[in-house]
C-alpha cells in the first residue's frame, strides 16, 4: 500500500505539472535513428544557449526537464525565467514543482503561494500546494485547503484526486474510492482519471 501511495503522490505532481504546461514547440525532423523528443530538447537547449533572454523558451525548456525527471536543471532555467517574469502563474507553479521534485518543499510552497497571490482561485496551484504540504507533514492544513478548493470549485478534479491520496494514506479507503470516482466522473479522459480508476481497483480489494 505504501508503494501505491508513493506512486500516486508522484503522479499527482506530474499530472499537475502537465496541466500547467503549454505544448512543446514544433521541432524539425529528427536525425536518423534519433527520437523526436530528444531532438526537440536539443533544439531548445541550443536556442536557449544562443539567447537566454526569451522567457518562453526558458519556460518550455524547464518543463521539458521536468518531464524528463531533471529537476535541478529545470530549477536553473525556470529560475532565470522567474527573474524576468515573476508574476507568471504557470511559471510559478512549474518552478515550485521543480523545487518540490528536488526536495525543496518550503521553497516550493512559497512559490505556490506566490502563484495564488496572482490567481487566488487557481486550482492547479492550490492542489500543488496541498500536495507539498501533505508531503511535508502538514496533513490537516493540506486537507483543509483541498476541501476549500472543492467548495469554491466543485469541478476541480485535481483536488478530488489529491484528497483521495490523503484518504488512502490515512486508511480511509472507502472515502478515497469515492474521491477518485468523482475524478473519473468529472474528467474521464484525463491522466488523473486513468490513475484514479487503477487505484480504485486496487483499494476495492481492501474494502470487500
Amino acid at each position: 500500500m505504501k508503494h501505491l501511495l508513493a506512486v500516486l503522490v508522484m503522479f499527482c505532481s506530474a499530472a499537475t505539472i502537465a496541466s500547467a504546461a503549454p505544448a512543446a514547440p514544433a521541432a524539425t525532423a529528427p536525425a536518423k535513428g534519433k527520437p523526436a523528443e530528444v531532438d526537440s530538447l536539443g533544439l531548445l537547449e541550443k536556442a536557449v544557449a544562443r539567447d537566454s533572454s526569451k522567457v518562453d523558451n526558458l519556460y518550455r525548456l524547464g518543463v521539458m526537464y521536468l518531464d524528463r525527471d531533471r529537476p535541478a536543471e529545470a530549477i536553473v532555467v525556470l529560475g532565470k525565467a522567474y527573474e524576468k517574469r515573476p508574476k507568471d502563474l504557470k511559471l510559478l507553479v512549474n518552478l515550485g514543482a521543480a523545487h518540490d521534485a528536488h526536495g525543496h518543499g518550503e521553497t516550493a510552497q512559497r512559490l505556490y503561494r506566490e502563484a495564488l497571490e496572482v490567481s487566488p482561485r487557481d486550482s492547479v496551484a492550490s492542489c500543488r500546494l496541498a500536495s507539498s504540504l501533505y508531503a511535508g507533514g502538514k496533513q490537516q492544513e493540506a486537507v483543509d485547503l483541498l476541501r476549500s478548493v472543492i467548495q469554491r470549485s466543485p469541478a476541480s478534479y485535481c483536488a478530488y484526486f489529491t484528497l483521495g491520496v490523503a484518504f488512502a494514506d490515512a486508511g480511509i479507503y472507502r472515502d478515497a474510492i469515492r474521491m477518485w470516482q468523482k475524478v473519473v466522473e468529472l474528467a474521464p479522459t484525463s491522466p488523473e482519471a486513468i490513475s484514479a480508476q487503477e487505484s480504485i481497483t486496487v483499494l476495492q480489494k481492501f474494502v470487500q
